[in-house]
């Protein structure tokens, strides 16, 4: 038998993996709002402008975050403007009609004290974060152990759980195969 190899670090195989896209993985899209512990408030995009000032329920407090990598990068989207929350290159939050570009993806870091911090898969070391009337910071002037960086995930008011639950479908031996019909 083999001896289960102990102290092994996945982290350098989970970093490789997170790099690029990924079309192998099934995206996922999930409502909800982001509380911000300095503001105690809502994050908001409302168009291009970026707050922690949302009330539970806001309707621009409401976002869609999208996965699309292996791991745990996502875009973060307001579900009322369609704008994304993104971080420009002064390390400013902004909100942009267009998440392609790479200012746009964060690495969704789920911190010891079980809150999350948005980490700019551009600018390494760069947070998304908030001061305590919810004003955007700069991500040079963020780190992840700042308590303006970390955000805990909630619904939204009277919003429940709208992603279905995933299927798993067994496949045994009895199973019939379905063969593609032949057109003719």
């Amino acid at each position: 038998m083999f001896a289960a190899e102990e102290n092994v670090d996945f982290r350098i195989h989970v970093e490789n993996q997170t790099r690029g896209r990924d079309d192998v993985s099934r995206k996922q899209l999930r409502l909800y709002q982001l509380y911000s512990r300095t503001s105690g408030k809502h994050i908001q995009i409302q168009g291009r402008k970026i707050s922690a000032k949302g009330e539970d329920g806001d309707k621009y407090a409401q976002l869609l975050v999208e996965t699309d990598t292996f791991g745990s990068q996502v875009r973060i989207r307001g579900k009322e403007t369609d704008f994304y929350l993104c971080m420009n290159r002064k390390g400013k939050l902004v909100g942009k009609p267009d998440g392609a570009s790479k200012e746009c993806v964060f690495i969704e870091k789920v911190l010891e004290n079980n809150y999350t911090a948005l980490m700019s898969t551009k600018y390494t070391g760069w947070y998304v974060g908030f001061t305590k009337k919810g004003r955007p910071r700069k991500g040079p002037k963020t780190q992840e152990n700042q308590q303006d960086v970390h955000f805990m995930k909630r619904y939204p008011k009277g919003v429940v759980e709208l992603q279905k639950p995933f299927k798993y479908t067994t496949v045994t031996k009895r199973t019939k195969r379905i063969r593609p019909t032949k057109p003719g």
